[in-house]
């Protein structure tokens, strides 16, 4: 899940998203000055109109989100009167992770097959970009993240490969200054394995 608030750029809005959803089925209903999104697949996230009203944001952009701002946002559903119970999951998506081995795919030239340190878990990544090696610290996101272009990431196989997560470039993080060339974002050691990720 993300949150986002951009006054100047959008209005007095705060749009929440949950995961990623199709916009050719997609339905809106209103609860005073929530509104609720969903598609044929089930809830997608949620627009709070008059948002300063109800929360002190300060800055624009990506908003935090912990159990306090999901204590806020229930308490803003009852105001308007929508049941919805906004259990969320509030784990980071994107954490620090170690490539402890990389190998060749067997059935793709550019593409690398790496186990990845999560911390808490290891996961394989099926990674295409030419700098990733095993021994790096690196930027994963992991399933159910929702990238800054709008991309939820989802466990999928690629050519004959499962790959839960993904690891990413400064360019695929919306990161300032991130150079054009392909690779991934390799971490200083500061970093610590299974950390969150915050930009």
């Amino acid at each position: 899940m993300q949150a986002f608030y951009n006054k100047q750029g959008i209005g007095d809005v705060l749009l929440i998203a949950l995961k990623q959803g199709d916009r050719h089925s997609i339905k809106e209903e209103r609860f005073g000055d929530v509104v609720r999104i969903s598609d044929k697949d089930g809830l997608v996230g949620y627009n709070l109109f008059q948002a300063s009203e109800y929360l002190k944001i300060t800055t624009a952009g990506k908003v935090q989100v912990d159990e306090e701002f999901a204590s806020s946002i229930r308490d803003i559903f009852q105001q308007n009167k929508l049941d919805d119970a906004f259990d969320v999951d509030l784990t980071p998506k994107f954490v620090v992770g170690y490539v402890k081995q990389k190998e060749k795919h067997s059935n793709a030239d550019k593409l690398s097959v790496c186990q990845v340190d999560l911390g808490d878990e290891a996961v394989q990544i099926v990674c295409g970009a030419p700098n990733v090696d095993a021994g790096q610290k690196v930027v994963v996101a992991k399933v159910g993240a929702i990238m800054p272009s709008g991309l939820e990431i989802k466990a999928g196989n690629l050519r004959g490969e499962d790959s839960f997560g993904m690891i990413c470039s400064q360019k695929e993080l919306g990161l300032p200054n991130a150079p054009e060339e392909k690779g991934i974002y390799v971490l200083d050691d500061s970093y610590e394995v299974g950390q969150a990720f915050m930009f």
